[in-house]
């Protein structure tokens, strides 16, 4: 868990209505924290699959579940978003929730994959005494370029 409170914290019922607006929260906050456009993008892309899954999966598209979503601003080790998606769904062991084979050609079950591909952190963990947490991190590329600045442009550090 984290020792600092979170920036956000929003509580919404499961119900796919409400992912619009809390893309377009995001996104907006994302922006402001310093988030380019696609950066922006793909966060709000991983926090609408990961909603997605818990309405469909947790909560068997139940409309009456409670979902927790906390956005912290991270300064050490380095300038970053973590969000933590809670909800008191069905659990599932966090082993067993893996990105499917992308050559087996299909509609759907792809949320995992974009998950952990558009975020530095994608972690699943078991709630007590119920439910899931998802946590995601994401570092914005302009503060990873910024705290690298001493070895910005050498050929160890792959920037030219």
């Amino acid at each position: 868990m984290n020792p600092q409170p979170p920036a956000i914290r929003l509580e919404i019922l499961s119900q796919a209505d409400l992912l619009a607006p809390v893309r377009a929260m995001l996104i907006s906050f994302s922006e402001r924290f310093g988030f380019d456009e696609i950066e922006t993008g793909h966060l709000a892309l991983a926090v609408d699959e990961a909603l997605a899954n818990v309405i469909r999966h947790g909560y068997e598209s139940r409309p009456d579940g409670r979902i927790w979503i906390s956005i912290f601003l991270m300064e050490e080790p380095e300038r970053r978003i973590r969000i933590e998606i809670e909800d008191e769904g069905r659990q599932t062991d966090p082993a067993q929730i893996t990105s499917r084979d992308l050559a087996e050609v299909r509609p759907g079950g792809l949320g995992v994959n974009i998950m952990q591909e558009v975020t530095d952190t994608c972690e699943f963990q078991r709630r007590t005494p119920g439910g899931m947490r998802l946590i995601l991190e994401k570092t914005p590329r302009g503060a990873a370029d910024s705290s690298d600045q001493n070895h910005a442009g050498t050929p160890e550090n792959g920037k030219q």
